[in-house]
């Protein structure tokens, strides 16, 4: 596999999927022997003058940037095509070194009416500002019956499979795990934990800015985003060299909505069901050259139930241990974030945003576990365990970001971020005998700082009409620092700590400096190709309290990326080849010995190193008629992989201990496909299907302490199918089916789960409010997870109850008369993409970055 990817990264050289498709012009037959070359493109010949026309193109309806609208060029008096291009992300478009004359302009896009702007006259050296270009929904009368096309809810493009999240109805008034279900590619279980084609070893970006409760873990910060106030997820599947190195899976986008329209807005999204509330406001303001954001969510869950059972049979020092336990559970908790944004056009060329935001959530658990112990066949008396469990934080997250840009494609810009979560991770624990009278008491705190600074700088700057230059640099500085400690104590009194207690603190610096370069090259026959390269080089600095300086080297990785990607008979074709590095995560750093279940124990592991893997894809897509299909075949290998690893505690009888390890390497092959059917232009029927083959190797401690090699393979499998329709006065509906089976893990597997909800939404006022109905799980009262693991010194056999059946109702009124402005570029902001989550639950999150008044752009 190494030898196939090395010849693969040598024949592509540098190729790419991020260059746009040029505009097609009257006479460009498909079949023809010798193809005229596109103007601007290379090997166009035609003459070249110095005027320029620009302009914005956006959605009449909604005022929102129409992106990759094709732009013709028409010369009036021979009306012969002379050049064209085609729309970038934000609307904006350039036509330039064109020769004085007259010209009209045709603007056109799948799903909107042709527009032409007439009489556009321009004389050399000349720049003229078309404005904004406003395009209508394409609309044709049947009967009185007025059929309105209706873009998709998923979109492939040229480097990233898009989630049009805004036109989800179904998970209005839930959050951010709600809408990231039902994306392609993605896995999200019933407690929020994410995995990208069955790897939880994502990066998850909000508005391509990083946040470090995402860092500390994946399920809390979703659970703190509103689902309401999300615009698009964007999956990245191989990323450029421009993207920060780390994350072996992949890249997960979360772009939150933002506007460009000059005066007053306010949107206010509620919901209220049997399981939780919330209530989001969101305003914003801009006045000419500035523009301001203000928000502020709150979501309330309550009425969640979970039971367990547990078996497990573990064989330690020559005694056999068997431990039952049954457990009933509660949740509840609240989430909460604020943010101010502000941006600010300092010139014509040169912009500024700054932002602030601030997470913080409140959440507990209590849980009643009773316990039975056989030692050796000889049952023992039962134990009922008490405990209230803890996880709070809070979370701030600043930037301020510049952005010059120079001319079309060449830009220059500044970033910076400083983000700061503080983490409390307590829990109280009563045991009683079989008298129900209280025998003994026990605490663990946990406390918990995760800070990082970001400096970033990036230029890109394009050589001719069809190659792109970018290569930039970044420093990242981190530190996490964490005290743990032990309480005991009898039925009164205080608790204290004892001679042979758990008690330090880990205290771990983390500097990063980074630089790459990217190279991108479009040529006349619309093949693209992109190529670049990353170095990181990473300095440690570790300690804990009770051990002292922890043996982590410095280490530096050098991460090439090779993309490419051609159109054949309406049939494109992808390529692509990328290294990643995954650093571990806070939760599986942190060495608190986490014992809130006294049978099932997890402790961090400091002396983790990162995990090396390499990425190819072949990716195929084609539209048949009214059916969009899309094809992904991957491979993925890793080495070092950062797994869980589980064993018999040699001090609590019948404890197992589940730690992390760099275990060796893990294999994974498989496919990704996606279908959408537009039966009319108002009902559209989707299915996805993910399946690969997943095989693990490593070297784990046996029994005596004598190390020996586990592996483990299988086949994982999940799919599901969506559907969504419009009707007249405002009525849609939608609906949502998911299964997922077994995942493999290096000791055993975990069971599939199944989700599905379906919900209709009214249009009100005009369409300035709307409001709905949503209901989940309806058919079942409750979820089991059914897990297996196995060794030579233990089984485990857990089912976990989950009692996910929902029904919710929503609103959401936008208030506020604004009339549209061209769109901005706003500046970039900082993008860390490079800690490896835990991807456990049982938290709160952080939620949608600081979305400043103009908003995040892509990268």
């Amino acid at each position: 596999m190494k030898t196939t990817v090395l010849l693969i990264s040598a024949a592509l050289l540098t190729a790419s999927l991020s260059a746009p498709a040029f505009a097609q012009f009257p006479g460009m037959v498909g079949g023809a022997t010798q193809p005229k070359a596109l103007p601007g493109t290379a090997g166009d010949n035609s003459p070249k003058g110095t005027a320029k026309i620009t302009g914005y193109v956006v959605d009449s309806a909604q005022t929102k940037a129409v992106e990759f609208a094709s732009i013709a060029l028409y010369n009036t008096a021979t009306g012969k095509a002379v050049d064209g291009t085609v729309a970038d992300e934000k609307g904006k478009f350039t036509l330039a070194k064109l020769v004085a004359g007259q010209y009209k302009a045709l603007i056109t896009f799948v799903g909107y009416r042709t527009k032409t702007i007439d009489s556009l006259t321009v004389s050399n050296g000349q720049s003229l500002d078309i404005g904004v270009i406003k395009l209508s929904s394409s609309v044709k009368m049947l009967n009185e019956v007025t059929v309105v096309g209706q873009s998709a809810l998923i979109e492939e493009k040229v480097d990233r499979l898009v989630y049009n999240a805004e036109k989800d109805i179904t998970a209005k008034g839930g959050d951010a795990a709600d809408v990231l279900r039902k994306v392609p590619l993605l896995t999200v279980d019933l407690d929020g934990n994410v995995s990208l084609r069955g790897s939880s070893n994502i990066r998850v970006l909000i508005n391509n800015k990083p946040s470090t409760i995402v860092a500390s873990s994946v399920s809390d910060a979703l659970k703190q985003i509103p689902a309401d106030q999300i615009k698009t997820v964007e999956v990245i599947t191989s990323p450029s060299a421009k993207y920060d190195a780390e994350g072996s899976g992949g890249i997960i986008n979360i772009i939150t909505k933002k506007n460009s329209l000059q005066g007053l807005n306010l949107n206010v999204d509620s919901g209220i069901g049997n399981r939780g509330s919330s209530l989001s406001l969101n305003g914003s303001y801009r006045k000419g050259k500035a523009g301001f954001t203000l928000g502020g969510f709150g979501r309330g869950i309550y009425n969640t139930k979970t039971d367990t059972q547990l078996e497990q049979t573990s064989r330690s020092n020559g005694v056999s241990t068997v431990t039952q336990q049954n457990g009933k559970g509660k949740s509840e908790g609240i989430f909460g974030q604020y943010n101010l944004g502000f941006d600010y056009d300092l010139a014509k060329d040169q912009s500024i945003t700054a932002g602030v935001r601030y997470g913080v959530r409140n959440f507990s658990t209590q849980q009643d576990l009773v316990t039975q112990l056989l030692t050796n066949g000889i049952p023992g008396s039962s134990i009922n365990r008490n405990v209230d469990a803890k996880n709070l934080s809070g979370t701030i997250d600043t930037n301020i970001d510049y952005l010059h840009t120079f001319k079309p494609q060449q830009e220059w810009s500044i970033s910076t971020l400083y983000s700061r979560t503080d983490l409390t991770n307590n829990f109280d624990a009563n045991l009683y005998n079989n008298s129900a009278a209280l025998v003994s008491r026990q605490r663990n705190l946990n406390s918990n700082l995760n800070q990082e600074f970001t400096l970033q700088t990036d230029y890109q700057t394009p050589v001719k009409k069809n190659q792109l230059l970018e290569f930039g640099g970044k420093a990242i500085f981190r530190q996490v620092d964490s005290d743990y400690s032990y309480l005991f104590g009898g039925a009164s009194g205080e608790l204290t700590t004892q001679s042979n207690n758990k008690l330090g603190a880990l205290l771990y610096h983390q500097n990063i400096a980074a630089g790459y370069t990217s190279y991108t090259y479009t040529t006349k026959k619309r093949y693209t190709f992109k190529g670049g390269v990353r170095y990181e080089h990473t300095f440690i600095d570790a300690s804990t309290k009770e051990g002292g300086p922890i043996g982590i080297g410095d280490y530096g990785v050098l991460v090439p990326s090779v993309n490419a990607s051609k159109t054949f008979s309406g049939t494109t074709f992808k390529l692509g080849y990328n290294r990643r590095i995954q650093r571990p995560g806070l939760q599986q750093l942190n060495p608190n010995f986490n014992a809130a279940n006294p049978q099932v124990i997890t402790v961090g592991n400091p002396a983790l190193r990162p995990e090396l893997t390499d990425n190819i894809e072949l990716g195929l897509s084609r539209t048949i008629k009214k059916t969009f299909v899309t094809a992904t075949f991957f491979g993925r290998i890793t080495d070092n992989a950062i797994t869980q690893v589980s064993q018999p505690s040699d001090s609590l009888p019948g404890a197992i201990v589940t730690t992390y390890q760099n275990i060796g390497r893990q294999r994974t092959y498989g496919t990704n496909v996606f279908a959408n059917v537009a039966l009319t232009s108002k009902i559209n029927i989707g299915v996805f299907f993910n399946g690969f083959y997943t095989s693990l190797t490593g070297q784990a401690i046996g029994e005596k302490g004598i190390s020996q090699q586990l592996t483990n393979s299988g086949l994982q499998i999940s799919g599901g199918t969506m559907a969504s329709a419009q009707f007249g006065h405002g009525w849609g509906v939608q609906a949502f089916g998911f299964m997922q089976g077994n995942t493999i893990q290096l000791q055993g597997k975990q069971g599939g789960f199944g989700f599905y909800t379906v919900g209709v939404k009214k249009d009100i006022a005009n369409k300035k409010g709307s409001v709905g109905l949503a209901a989940e799980n309806f058919l079942s009262d409750r979820f089991n997870i059914h897990t297996v693991l196995n060794s030579s010194q233990f089984s485990q056999v857990n089912d976990v109850y989950l009692y996910n059946r929902g029904i919710r109702l929503t609103f959401t009124y936008k208030i506020g008369k604004m009339t549209m402005d061209a769109p901005r570029k706003k500046a970039k902001g900082v993008n860390n993409d490079d800690v490896k989550s835990d991807g456990t639950g049982g938290g709160a999150p952080t939620g949608g970055g600081s979305a400043p008044a103009g908003g995040a752009p892509r990268q």
